[in-house]
């Protein structure tokens, strides 16, 4: 039932978020809509661990803050590469296992990764992922990296 609440606080929030209208009308219309795709996800099972995944908390928040600082640097090196004259690039494939023990973490890394410009997560799974990177050191700076800690911290493993 928490999670259900969470879930409709979300919602709501994010409606009010778009919206950016603050009239009694839309502001009820958002609570009617919230309630419905609460109910419709409660019908359908989907508030899980999973679905809704409330009990990363405020460590996804601090995660989120150090991955956009991630895409931005990482945006800015691939900037670089592309205006250069001799386009130094050297596409590499890497696989390497993954420290995540949850799916939430596992999906969590695997996005992380392909979001990060210059790195695509080709394949994920528990027990390896295969990641294609622009140049060979972002191929490999995905091995054993600060990212992989710090998503087994957000989903509470390390």
């Amino acid at each position: 039932m928490i999670r259900s609440f969470s879930l409709f606080i979300f919602l709501y929030l994010f409606w009010l978020l778009l919206s950016g209208f603050f009239t009694a009308f839309l502001m009820s219309a958002g609570v009617g809509c919230a309630l419905m795709v609460t109910w419709f996800a409660r019908r359908m099972n989907m508030i899980d661990q999973e679905g809704h995944p409330v009990q990363l908390g405020p460590r996804a928040v601090v995660y989120w803050a150090w991955l956009l600082k991630e895409i931005i640097l990482s945006a800015w090196s691939v900037s670089k590469i592309i205006l250069h004259p001799k386009l130094p690039i050297s596409p590499t494939l890497v696989r390497f296992k993954p420290t995540q023990k949850t799916d939430v973490g596992l999906v969590l890394h695997a996005n992380s990764i392909t979001l990060t410009p210059g790195t695509i997560a080709i394949e994920a799974n528990a027990n390896e992922f295969l990641v294609h990177g622009l140049t060979r050191a972002s191929a490999h700076g995905v091995v054993d990296s600060d990212m992989d800690q710090r998503v087994s911290a957000c989903e509470g493993k390390a």
